[in-house]
């Protein structure tokens, strides 16, 4: 079975500590601090963890449940950190046509990691996507900035090998 969640433990510095204690000392007490704090956050770590949400929560002066509750809402944030590489499978209609849900299938089974997970190393993260634009190249995933096209399952571990 694979893995459902990574086990990289957070790894905040000093310094980023710092920024976001500022970025929160200029949002705090402002109506719709929530969203820019939580954006700045991702930036400053990459990521959302419970332990950034929890000092966004205290420094913000709202509940955890809320901080959390918007974490989860909102797509552009990652409660889990990203890999080195990105791993995206597009599902759209031309590509779930000719196979994409079983090269995500392989991509799953190969990287032992869920679909919308990063792998224990922090090799890869994997992320089921909507159309990528190449809907000629069915089906397609991109490795960071580089379109594979024409994928198969058998082809993965060679595609990945280079990463």
């Amino acid at each position: 079975m694979a893995k459902t969640t990574t086990t990289i433990p957070f790894k905040g510095t000093p310094e980023q500590e710092a920024q976001l204690k500022a970025v929160i000392a200029q949002w705090k007490g402002k109506e719709g601090a929530t969203m820019p704090v939580l954006q700045a956050a991702q930036n400053i770590y990459g990521y959302l963890p419970i332990e950034v949400q929890t000092m966004v929560a205290e420094g913000l002066g709202r509940s955890l449940e809320e901080i959390y509750g918007v974490s989860t809402f909102y797509s552009m944030f990652n409660l889990e950190p990203r890999g080195e590489h990105l791993v995206r499978v597009c599902l759209g209609t031309a590509c779930y046509v000719k196979g994409a849900q079983k090269v995500l299938d392989e991509l799953s089974r190969v990287l032992a990691v869920e679909p919308g997970h990063t792998t224990p190393d922090g090799k890869f993260t994997l992320e089921p996507t909507r159309c990528l634009g190449c809907c000629g190249l069915a089906p397609v995933i991109m490795i960071d900035d580089d379109v594979h096209g024409r994928m198969t399952p058998n082809i993965v571990r060679d595609i990945l090998a280079k990463y």
